[in-house]
């Protein structure tokens, strides 16, 4: 198996949400609309990758900053291809692309009832931190699409 690891592109937008909408990552109809993805792109040129295994998207990292701390969203491999260390090299790219820069701290958002990725997560030095509050505001309507969503 023959992977090749890249800077993710707004061509890549098909089979990157296809491979989001699989992995169960929490969408909505804005932020990850393709108009959405363009933005953050063009915003993040250089710090969300993709991993392609005979020019299909086999993995994916978004990640971007906001000049003072890093963020990694919609990181997932397909699951034919997971324990391979694609989610290890695309955080490693992630990361390295961060520090390059100037961003000295990241942070994501895992689901509770992901344990899989949780377990990976921690494995890559990313600790739970119990002693914040993680909360969140829609400033436009936005339609969830994740169908194990329930509103707590």
């Amino acid at each position: 198996m023959d992977i090749g690891y890249r800077l993710m592109t707004i061509d890549d937008y098909q089979q990157a949400y296809a491979l989001w909408l699989l992995c169960g990552n929490g969408l909505n109809d804005k932020d990850d609309s393709r108009k959405g993805i363009d933005k953050y792109l063009r915003r993040n040129p250089n710090t969300s990758f993709v991993a392609t295994c005979d020019d299909k998207v086999v993995g994916v990292i978004l990640c971007g900053h906001d000049g003072r701390r890093g963020i990694i969203q919609h990181a997932c491999v397909s699951p034919d291809h997971r324990r391979s260390g694609i989610g290890a090299r695309l955080v490693e790219l992630a990361l390295e692309s961060l520090k390059a820069e100037g961003i000295n701290k990241v942070l994501l958002v895992a689901f509770k009832k992901n344990e899989g990725g949780n377990r990976f997560w921690e494995s890559m030095g990313f600790p739970l931190r119990e002693d914040l509050n993680y909360r969140n505001r829609a400033l436009t309507e936005m339609v969830r699409i994740d169908p194990d969503y329930t509103k707590e």
